[in-house]
Order: structure tokens, then C-alpha cells, then sequence
């Protein structure tokens, strides 16, 4: 933990880390409307680490707050590139630790970086765990409010893996629930994933709130989510997540997943056959 602690910090001093993007996918039009960034850290010695292996030991140490801010900038710079080369991102989505989220400076800070860099923080969608927004609800709605008031969409992340009092989850200023991958995995044969998969897009539509399903990898996943009003979804299903030269070749291509679509609409009306 020490030896990754200490190469962590040399790390943001020389630029070694770098973002992945994860494509998610309209489930009606195939369309990419949105892409995840994803925090990779690059380790001379064990090549590229994906967050897992080392974000618990930046929350224990802090090193969360200047690596967010970090993270939080890179994001805004690469959507300007991608919109400068005539390419059509709706929104780049950023998850954000609650560490980061408790910090006195985000708001001044996330507001300097959206001027600096000329981005509309309508094109950036922040993902917070529901885990976190449960620690301290009071407080969450006051920064949430903030965030908010400055035009950013909220997505809860990993939902359904922790306890929510539905009491405050109505009062979250929130637009997206992104429905945890466990539940999505043994989908269509485990009968309780089935039934809390569509319990939830059920809640989540009569509040009036975007589903998004994460880890999406079969055709059987995917019809089900469709079939039952899913409206994004992300997964290796479509795409893993991408370096940056892979995935501008990704979005420059018209309709990358039309096909994908295509198959599983197919497969859907042949079943109801």
C-alpha cells in the first residue's frame, strides 16, 4: 500500500494516468449518446490498473481530491477535442468519489475547470454510488442542489446494492439510475434478478428518472432490457472501455451498432412469434 501510495503521487506529477471511454448505447435507436470515463493508472513496472486496484488507498489517503480534479479536467478537455473534430457526443458521464463529493472546493473547482475549458456542464453527467448519497442524505441534497443549479445531469451509480430510503431518494435531485451489474449478469435465468431489475425501472420510471443497465454482455440481457423499458444501456456486449485513439474511431463511424440492435430486435419479435 505504501509503495502504490507513493508511485500514485509520482504519478499525478508526471502525468501518468490516462482515461478510458465506455460507449452507452440508446437501446431504441442503437445511437451512442453518451460515453464513461474511466480512470486508468499507469504502473511501470504492472502496465495499465484499472481503478480497483488502487482508488480505495487514494480515498484513504486524499489523493482522491487532486486525482478527481484531474480526472474532472482531462474529461472536459478530451469533449472539447471530440467536439471540435465534428463529433457527436451528447454527454461524457464522470464518476465522482464521495471523498471528492465532501470537499468544501468542488463547486469552485469543477466551475473553474467548466470555464476554462468552454464546456457546458450540461454535457457532463456526474455519477455518484448510492452507497455514499446514503451516508449523509442532508448534505447530499444541499451539494447535489449546488451541482444542479450549475446545469450538470446527476446519475446515481451502482443502484440497488445498497439500502435507499425511497423517502430521499424522491428528494435526490437526480436524472439517471444506473441499475449495478450484479443484478444484470444473471439475467434471464436467476428469477430474483429478474424481479429487482424490473421492480426497479418500474420505480424508477413512475418517478420520472432515466434507466441506465451496466454490465450488459448477451443478446438475452439485452432483449430482456428492452422488453421491459431499459432506455440505455453499456457493456462488452457493444464495447469495453476504449483508449482514446480507439474510441474517436469508435464515434467516427456512423452507426456502429446498428447491427447489434438489428439482431436483437430480430430475436425479440421471432420469441413473441
Amino acid at each position: 500500500r505504501l509503495a502504490l501510495e507513493s508511485q500514485l503521487r509520482r504519478a499525478l506529477d508526471e502525468e501518468r494516468m490516462c482515461l478510458h471511454y465506455q460507449p452507452r448505447v440508446d437501446l431504441d435507436t442503437g445511437r451512442i449518446v453518451g460515453m464513461e470515463a474511466l480512470l486508468r493508472f499507469i504502473d511501470p513496472r504492472q502496465g495499465t490498473l484499472a481503478p480497483g486496484r488502487f482508488i480505495s488507498i487514494a480515498e484513504d489517503t486524499g489523493l482522491i481530491i487532486p486525482i478527481g480534479k484531474w480526472v474532472f479536467r482531462a474529461t472536459c478537455q478530451q469533449y472539447r477535442v471530440w467536439r471540435e473534430q465534428g463529433l457527436d457526443v451528447p454527454h461524457i458521464s464522470v464518476n465522482m468519489s464521495g471523498r471528492q463529493f465532501m470537499d468544501a472546493g468542488l463547486v469552485d473547482s469543477i466551475s473553474g475547470t467548466l470555464e476554462e475549458t468552454g464546456i457546458n456542464a450540461e454535457n457532463i453527467e456526474l455519477e455518484l454510488t448510492e452507497t455514499f448519497l446514503m451516508e449523509n442524505p442532508q448534505k447530499t441534497i444541499s451539494v447535489l442542489g449546488e451541482l444542479k443549479s450549475l446545469g450538470f445531469n446527476i446519475s446515481i451509480d451502482d443502484f440497488g446494492t445498497a439500502y435507499s430510503s425511497l423517502t430521499y431518494l424522491k428528494r435526490f435531485p437526480v436524472d439517471k439510475l444506473k441499475i449495478d451489474r450484479s443484478f444484470i449478469s444473471d439475467i434471464p435465468d436467476d428469477a430474483d434478478d429478474i424481479a429487482i431489475t424490473k421492480a426497479i425501472i418500474a420505480m424508477a420510471r413512475n418517478l420520472n428518472l432515466w434507466i441506465v443497465a451496466e454490465g450488459v454482455e448477451t443478446e438475452a440481457q439485452l432483449s430482456f432490457l428492452k422488453a421491459h423499458g431499459c432506455e440505455e444501456v453499456q457493456g462488452y456486449y457493444f464495447s469495453r472501455p476504449l483508449d482514446v485513439d480507439t474510441a474517436t474511431r469508435l464515434l467516427q463511424r456512423k452507426h456502429p451498432f446498428d447491427h447489434l440492435i438489428a439482431k436483437e430486435t430480430k430475436i425479440s419479435t421471432v420469441r413473441r412469434i
